[in-house]
């Protein structure tokens, strides 16, 4: 049993750190000439014709997938895959204006949303626990983010599409766990990341003209899709089931400091203290909400 949460904890890892390099991938695009309409419609192009072959070329493990999916199961998972690709577009929009180490912990505000969207459904008051929790989180953004240094110098334009990710991944999140739960993980990544590619070519339809830099496919499309497409499903879908959802959403959140690191490193991104301080609040408090939770694994 140990072996198992063991290696379902590294594919999770591996997942969130692929996660955690998108931004910074993105952000060079852009130092490249590259734009937000090109880097998304590669990204979930690329990604949507690799998932495709997967798909087709995937042995029915069970009866049970050689079965027709039926169009309403279908329709739910594209429409709920359009939240995928605003995340993407306003994420990737907030790096232009912002540090990548600060896109993140704007991102992942989504824990604090979640908490909020599932009082709403449940009418129910989260537990003091997950209040605590949220207010480490809070006090984490402000330190992450460095408000208290650059109150003045604010990009809010920035701040906002990171804040608009966060909204949109929260919505994610949320389908991804209840939405057509019993369908293969590999054929609903499939039809949510084609929602995503649906909404993306509505956004960005007039980018499709003589200016539009194909070349993008062969190069960082190929990188985005595979770091924010393509592996982080398949890892996590083979990881979570081994795990459990409290634990690997404690694993996941490795995601953060992998961004931040690769901000440092390649984008020479300045992180002070009090940002790393941020970032070590977060991760506690993602601890603190996930730490209580109980999901059986496989023995």
């Amino acid at each position: 049993m140990k072996s198992q949460v063991l290696k379902g904890s590294i594919f999770i890892v591996l997942g969130a750190a692929c996660y955690g390099m998108l931004g910074t991938f993105v952000k060079m695009a852009y130092q490249d000439g590259f734009n937000t309409a090109e880097v998304t419609m590669s990204q979930f192009a690329v990604g949507f014709a690799v998932l495709l072959i997967l798909t087709l070329f995937k042995k029915p493990a069970a009866v049970k997938e050689t079965n027709t999916i039926a169009v309403k199961s279908i329709v739910k998972l594209i429409v709920a895959g359009t939240s995928l690709g605003l995340t993407s577009i306003f994420y990737y929009l907030s790096v232009q204006y912002i540090p990548v180490s600060v896109a993140i912990v704007l991102l992942i505000q989504t824990v604090w949303m979640g908490v909020l969207v599932e009082m709403i459904i449940q009418r129910k008051v989260p537990g003091s626990r997950k209040i605590i929790a949220v207010v480490i989180i809070l006090a984490g953004t402000i330190l992450a983010t460095n408000l208290f240094k650059q109150s003045i110098h604010v990009n809010w334009t920035g701040f906002g599409w990171g804040l608009m990710a966060a909204l949109s991944y929260t919505a994610t999140m949320y389908s991804s766990n209840k939405l057509e739960l019993h369908l293969p993980p590999l054929k609903r990544s499939l039809f949510m990341i084609l929602g995503g590619l649906v909404i993306i070519l509505i956004i960005f339809h007039a980018s499709l003209n003589p200016h539009f830099s194909f070349g993008i496919f062969l190069s960082w499309g190929l990188v985005v899709s595979l770091f924010g497409t393509v592996l982080p499903p398949l890892l996590f879908t083979r990881g979570m089931p081994l795990t459990g959802i409290g634990l690997g959403a404690i694993v996941a959140s490795i995601e953060i400091p992998v961004s931040v690191f690769m901000a440092h490193q390649l984008l020479e991104e300045p992180v002070s203290l009090f940002q790393w301080t941020g970032v070590m609040l977060i991760l506690f408090a993602v601890v603190l909400m996930n730490m209580g939770k109980r999901d059986p694994v496989p023995k």
